[in-house]
């Protein structure tokens, strides 16, 4: 007789099945139609091919492609499998290596043979048209164990050196599988995997980019190809991610911030702006706004150095968790002479601040604390370096040198969740005054980390409180506990923007600290005389001034609201008779607030309305005899066509002005 195993279905009930039952046998049993719909299924929790035998009893949920995210991450694994099999099929003697998921899809890394250039642009159609061939062809897809002597010897065989090398240094232990394609294709794979090639829909999926990569990340390594692909479920998902890249495309904020001349970036500086005038006039009105919602919230601005002694970070314990990302600096007079190292071995070590907190610990720490002087909210505009590899560095979203709207609030264990609740509430304004919905989500303990789990549980109690208590923990804001993600000394809330075209951007945070607080040694004196710990509330809102510039770039396509626009309002003439009529509006204009600009070239009008719609000027005003005679305007407004309004001047100096003022100020 052979052995039963008991399965528990998500309603409860319990079917009994031998060994060698399958979850597709299950789905089968229970009807035609689930037997039709699953893909997948998740035994105890965890995702499983629908074709692997049970191995016990166990608790199983079976997945369709209703189960969105399963769903689509089984279905770019196998895209990525079915790239990797079609560019052998083409191009025998090709090594493979890796071809995980994505966010949006999948890549894998690829060496071409030896008698080929590496693998580009032109090879995609080919390859495409090969992996068609091969979901249409609907392999199965199998899975099998194989031991660590035959899978090295396979794929030393096949000439695999990067599997191979792979294969030999996986833990000991370690199951180690492989994934057939049919009879004549296999990869060496954890899966899970669709049960077959032809689950996938041919028309789902495009192959967007060749980039060269490196085996295993490591530049001293062989060079790689790596070959991205987006995949989706259909065909109607897949032209519905073209066409927000198509929207993302035109609205990058790094072609808008050349069109706008907003700011430009370049090799003497990795990863650092170079802020224009019209782009620091953005700057400096967030700054401004920024300014004005912390006085109100009851904010103390302060600033902090930018270069620490190493000590100091070793002490906060960024030096030991963080200081491949730091830069450090020796500190010594460097050497002149030619013949001698420019820094000797016995510099003792600073460090460009990647991060404003162990400064505002110290700033705390000068003079003694009452329990009355808390709530203690110190804010800083702080300038910060992180050294991020110089292929991660993407325009203003990822740099090196950035400034946060930083600050750090020291309280009392009782005041922790009213904190908490009055930031969500002024984060809510702020993002409100910006146009953007979101989400909130709770990141909790990772499993590095700093502090006792009697400190986590409390902090991750408060913060979950906190938000409750703003009324903000439901599913019209996004809420979700985020299981790993928080800081190494924190747990922390988190702030999801969700542009014009559905993207969502994680900005804003808040993060309840009890570890930094006690390696620095902050105190204060208590009610009872006793010295007792602050609790550290780090927060910020914009997160950082270059990344926020760049969201709202891309959210708002250029257009930015009148008050953030470089330039509000541009005075063009038709004709030089009405030159001396420009200057006068302009100077009206000035004197009401308004940034304004004039221009009096001999072009034709047309010529400069298109100009200035590239560089996304809201307002422009054109003048021509007939204006200067009475005394008006013709506003064209941006985004209207060749639509005009014939507007007296008075009129429109109240209107721009009005216009002008900042959300929080109106």
């Amino acid at each position: 007789m052979s052995e039963m195993f008991k399965i528990t279905l998500p309603d409860g009930s319990v079917r009994q099945v031998a060994a060698g039952t399958t979850p597709a046998d299950v789905a089968a049993a229970i009807g035609p139609g689930l037997a039709k719909a699953a893909i997948a299924a998740r035994v105890d929790g965890e995702l499983r091919d629908i074709m692997r035998p049970f191995e016990g009893d166990t608790e199983l949920a079976l997945v369709t492609s209703r189960d969105e995210a399963d769903a689509l991450e089984l279905a770019r694994h196998d895209y990525a499998h079915v790239l990797a099999e079609a560019v052998q099929a083409l191009w025998p003697g090709t090594q493979i290596t890796f071809g995980p998921s994505t966010e949006d899809g999948f890549y894998y890394d690829v060496k071409a043979p030896e008698d080929r250039a590496p693998f580009s642009m032109d090879d995609l159609p080919a390859i495409e048209e090969k992996m068609r061939e091969i979901i249409r062809a609907d392999k199965p897809l199998r899975r099998e164990v194989w031991s660590r002597e035959d899978l090295i010897a396979k794929w030393n065989a096949d000439g695999e050196t990067f599997k191979a090398e792979w294969a030999a240094e996986l833990p000991e232990g370690e199951e180690l599988t492989v994934y057939w394609s049919g009879e004549d294709w296999l990869d060496m794979c954890r899966g899970p995997h669709l049960a077959s090639t032809g689950k996938l829909d041919p028309q789902a999926f495009k192959l967007m980019r060749v980039a060269g990569a490196y085996w295993r990340g490591d530049q001293n390594n062989a060079q790689l190809t790596r070959i991205y692909g987006t995949g989706w479920l259909s065909k109607k998902q897949l032209d519905a991610h073209l066409h927000r890249l198509e929207e993302a495309a035109k609205r990058d904020h790094r072609k808008l911030g050349a069109e706008m001349d907003l700011f430009h970036l370049q090799a003497e500086a990795h990863g650092s702006v170079f802020w224009h005038p019209k782009g620091y006039v953005i700057w400096r009105a967030l700054e401004a706004y920024m300014r004005r919602a912390i006085d109100a919230a009851g904010y103390a601005e302060i600033k902090t150095p930018q270069v620490m002694d190493a000590r100091q970070w070793e002490q906060s314990g960024h030096w030991g968790k963080y200081r491949e990302n730091m830069f450090v600096i020796p500190d010594e007079v460097p050497n002149t002479e030619d013949d001698r190292p420019i820094v000797s071995d016995e510099a003792d070590w600073m460090a460009l601040k990647p991060m404003n907190c162990p400064a505002h610990v110290l700033v705390f720490k000068q003079g003694i604390k009452s329990y009355r002087d808390l709530p203690l909210r110190l804010y800083e505009n702080g300038c910060c370096h992180r050294n991020e590899p110089h292929g991660a560095l993407h325009g203003l979203m990822r740099v090196r040198q950035f400034t946060q709207d930083d600050a750090h609030i020291f309280c009392r264990e009782d005041q922790i969740v009213d904190e908490v609740r009055s930031f969500c509430e002024l984060a809510d304004r702020v993002y409100r005054d910006f146009g953007f919905t979101y989400a909130i989500k709770l990141a909790l303990r990772p499993e590095k980390r700093f502090g006792s789990d009697t400190d986590w549980d409390k902090a991750e109690e408060e913060l979950r409180n906190a938000v409750k208590e703003a009324g903000l923990a439901t599913p019209e804001y996004g809420w979700e506990e985020l299981p790993g993600e928080g800081a190494f000394y924190a747990p922390k809330l988190e702030w999801h923007l969700t542009d014009a075209i559905g993207r969502t951007w994680q900005v804003g945070t808040i993060q309840s600290d009890r570890v930094l607080p006690e390696r620095l040694d902050a105190s204060y004196t208590a009610a009872d005389g006793e010295r007792h710990r602050p609790v550290m509330l780090h927060r910020a809102i914009f997160g950082s001034y270059e990344r926020f510039i760049g969201i709202l770039i891309e959210h708002f396509a250029g257009k930015l609201p009148q008050w953030l626009a470089p330039v509000q309002a541009v005075v063009a003439t038709i004709v030089s008779d009405a030159d001396e009529y420009a200057r006068e509006v302009a100077a009206k204009l000035r004197d009401a607030g308004i940034r304004v600009e004039v221009d009096l070239r001999n072009e034709k009008i047309n010529y400069k309305v298109r100009e200035h719609s590239v560089a996304k000027v809201p307002n422009l005003l054109v003048v021509g005899k007939r204006e200067a005679e009475e005394g008006t305007v013709a506003l064209r407004t941006l985004g209207e066509g060749a639509k005009q309004q014939v507007i007296a001047l008075d009129e429109l100096l109240a209107r721009l002005a009005d216009a002008a003022k900042a959300p929080d100020i109106s």
